[in-house]
């Protein structure tokens, strides 16, 4: 085992867990889409650092932006005082979200923006009833994990939370597996209209939804879902939160937000992530009188601080000036319609999903939906040793996702593509 594992395993919780077991890797430096560990070894980056690095390493604009913010000596102030590159990030944001009179809360991760999102949402409602989908997950905090749908991130029971759950997207296994879209959308108001007459005291406050589900291996159901789960909703003053804290400013290449997949406009949208291409920046926006809705003086000590936001108008003015979306689509296309010939081909990869620079690949026994994570665990780590970092999860850790910085090349999304492939092979052929 290497020294510094050895260490992290002595100073750590046991559940702050790293990939590749024994052989796990530090990486030292970055530049564009690729990486170096200590070793010298550099690899192409389709994680991101969990979707995180949007732009990629080492990004002039963003460190420029960062080292102009702390040239002022002013790192933090704290929103007691007023806070340029906040106010002005904010003006962008709302109007991206198209949502009338907006107001963002800023904060530092998905977890408090979710946080946050079910505060407003049960305040503005009085009720602390939360409609939640299953196979999701919003974060490690109280209430957010009370709305995760997946037990192997659900770290306690107990919830300040009443959660009546509806079914998730999955295709390949289910109830709702092997539905036509028209026929999926239908059977899923359906159980939301059962889930509300049966779990429910009523006064439902809202729900919350990834368009595309994160941890859940990037599974998500037929566009037009969400709206058609808010015409339901809406007969019942309940509000819908967007987690687009891995979907959001342009990583689905068809949409900017991938709640637009749906033909819905949300009542709170929650973000994190990539606006802050590595920094610790979240954030909440939505109505006035939702985000208003706290009965008392509050605040984010770190949320929005000087050089997370000015790191944020840094990367959002990147992602709008180049067109990023429409590379995410390019490139995209480049990795899906080289992958899903393997759901057909392959033995062991039971499906191919997502869109834009967010895909999966779903491992199961030879010719079975039997999920295998032991052969994900192959697949990754011979990734690895040919330079490719590429993600886990699933709710059955039996899932590949990739979440390449949106500015990956044509090249490099061929190059990655090739990685994957052979090592796709070379497990098949153990």
């Amino acid at each position: 085992m290497n020294e510094l594992l050895a260490r992290h395993q002595a100073v750590l919780p046991s559940w702050v867990t790293t990939y590749y077991g024994a052989d796990a890797i530090e990486l030292v430096s970055g530049s564009g889409r690729r990486v170096t560990d200590s070793t010298g070894k550099t690899y192409l980056d389709f994680f991101g650092g969990v979707l995180t690095t949007m732009l990629g390493h080492d990004v002039a604009e963003v460190r420029e932006a960062v080292e102009k913010q702390l040239a002022t000596g002013i790192v933090h102030s704290s929103t007691l005082y007023l806070i340029r590159h906040q106010v002005e990030l904010a003006e962008k944001i709302t109007r991206l979200a198209g949502i009338p009179d907006a107001r963002v809360f800023f904060a530092n991760s998905g977890t408090e923006a979710n946080e946050a999102a079910l505060l407003f949402a049960t305040n503005h409602r009085r009720s602390n009833q939360i409609l939640a989908i299953r196979n999701s997950y919003h974060g490690r905090s109280f209430a957010a994990m009370a709305v995760t749908g997946h037990r192997s991130w659900s770290a306690s029971g107990l919830s300040p939370l009443q959660v009546s759950w509806l079914h998730s997207g999955d295709r390949l296994r289910g109830r709702l597996a092997g539905l036509a879209d028209d026929a999926f959308v239908e059977a899923a108001v359906d159980d939301l209209r059962e889930v509300l007459a049966t779990t429910t005291a009523g006064d439902v406050a809202a729900l919350i939804a990834e368009p595309i589900q994160g941890v859940g291996g990037f599974v998500h159901g037929p566009d037009g879902l969400l709206g058609a789960l808010k015409k339901e909703l809406d007969n019942h003053g309940i509000l819908l939160i967007a987690d687009e804290v891995q979907t959001g400013w342009g990583r689905t290449g068809e949409h900017f937000w991938g709640y637009q997949a749906h033909d819905v406009q949300p009542d709170l949208i929650t973000f994190a992530k990539g606006i802050g291409n590595g920094f610790a920046l979240a954030g909440v926006v939505g109505r006035a009188d939702l985000v208003n809705a706290v009965p008392a003086t509050s605040f984010s000590t770190f949320g929005g601080n000087p050089v997370a936001t000015a790191a944020g108008n840094a990367v959002l003015d990147y992602v709008l000036d180049h067109d990023l979306q429409a590379n995410a689509k390019r490139t995209g296309d480049i990795l899906l319609t080289g992958l899903r010939p393997l759901a057909a081909t392959s033995p062991i990869v039971a499906e191919v999903r997502g869109r834009g620079l967010m895909i999966a690949l779903e491992f199961c026994r030879p010719h079975t939906t039997d999920p295998d994570p032991a052969g994900t665990l192959r697949v990754s780590d011979e990734c690895r040793r040919r330079g490719l970092l590429v993600g886990k999860g699933g709710l059955y850790g039996n899932v590949l996702r990739m979440g390449p910085p949106l500015t990956l090349t044509e090249d490099e999304a061929r190059e990655g593509l090739a990685i994957l492939t052979d090592a796709i092979h070379a497990v098949e052929r153990d």
